[in-house]
């Protein structure tokens, strides 16, 4: 846009990162997805997407990288008051059997598994809608359940695209507590609903034996890098850019990328769902980025999800707390860095 000056602070009516962008205008669109109707341990990701964008206005548009790749455009399309009501019958119906154990009324099992149903169609249909216009597209949830969609989507447009899933879980539970399309369960359905060839984890530090058995019937489809061989091997001297290489090896050219943002140490996200020790440096993700960017590899799509401000209770004051803005922070950070991958095409190369 002409007239806009990236230095100039951000006003109450600007869009996403203070920009002034119109959709027609964009090169790249944000989903926000508000839902996190089957979180069983902490919730408040359903208020992600509004808190990103709230403490998005902040960021320094400026990227050494980069460059000024926001001069493509970057529209976020508005929060659907449809999907946060569907959210709050769903989330109902699924504490009701995650907190009181109603495990026999089929009919809470149906209204949940009924409605995120809705929610996979509405996500596929407008990200599909968006690339058939010619859009690049990035979802914002909500939790981890909530990209299904969207990797149907990409995928039948990309369909040798890798996922690089970024994680402190592997979501590979077959239907999670009952529920079919649960948070836990994202990476077993884009393998065995999907035609998805390739799964990188990278994280992941938290999984059952059924998901351990499924990573090795998949081996040829599925990677895991899991958080304590990480560890291990930097603490035996091995250095981030080489371990980056062996994450990036089997990956196609196109790559979605799927981040769980607890797939970092919990200290950038202390209100995420369910965190867990250990996990990556703010610093490696991007580090890993960069790494995939410079081998030739093209980023086609994305996801960022489980930012959290916290319960119920404690998100629902408009007046957030210093701890609580932390979480929207690091998730703002890493959305731009996200739009500044799959925008960098038309700007300046990584360096």
């Amino acid at each position: 846009m002409k007239n806009f000056d990236p230095n100039a602070a951000a006003t109450k009516d600007s869009g996403i990162f203070g920009l002034p962008f119109s959709f027609e205008e964009s090169e790249l669109v944000l989903l926000p997805v508000p839902w996190d109707a089957t979180t069983s341990y902490g919730g408040g990701a359903c208020r992600g997407p509004a808190a990103i964008f709230k403490a998005s206005k902040q960021i320094d548009l400026f990227d050494k990288e980069l460059g000024n790749f926001f001069e493509s455009g970057i529209f976020m399309l508005k929060i659907s008051s449809e999907i946060q009501k569907m959210n709050e019958v769903a989330y109902v119906a699924a504490r009701k059997i995650i907190e009181n154990e109603l495990s026999s009324d089929s009919t809470l099992f149906s209204t949940v598994n009924d409605l995120s149903l809705k929610l996979n169609k509405y996500v596929y249909e407008e990200t599909r809608e968006l690339l058939n216009q010619g859009k690049k597209v990035g979802l914002i949830g909500g939790d981890h359940s909530v990209p299904f969609g969207s990797i149907q989507a990409h995928l039948e447009k990309y369909p040798n695209m890798s996922v690089l899933h970024i994680d402190a879980h592997a979501d590979l539970r077959n239907a999670f507590e009952g529920f079919e399309y649960s948070h836990a369960s994202i990476m077993y359905n884009a393998m065995t609903k999907t035609n998805l060839k390739k799964l990188v984890q990278v994280g992941v530090r938290d999984f059952c034996e059924e998901e351990w058995h499924f990573m090795k019937n998949n081996k040829n489809k599925i990677i895991s890098f899991f958080d304590a061989e990480i560890a291990e091997k930097k603490l035996s001297g091995h250095i981030w850019s080489t371990l980056c290489d062996e994450i990036l090896h089997d990956m196609g050219e196109e790559v979605y990328i799927s981040f769980d943002i607890d797939g970092l140490d919990p200290r950038f996200c202390p209100h995420t769902g369910t965190p867990v020790p250990g996990g990556l440096e703010y610093h490696e993700v991007l580090y890993l980025f960069k790494k995939l960017i410079r081998s030739g590899r093209r980023v086609i799509g994305f996801d960022l999800n489980e930012v959290s401000l916290g319960s119920t209770q404690e998100a629902s004051s408009h007046v957030l707390e210093p701890a609580q803005e932390w979480d929207a922070n690091v998730g703002a950070r890493l959305l731009y860095k996200l739009c500044g991958l799959i925008l960098r095409d038309t700007h300046n190369k990584i360096t």
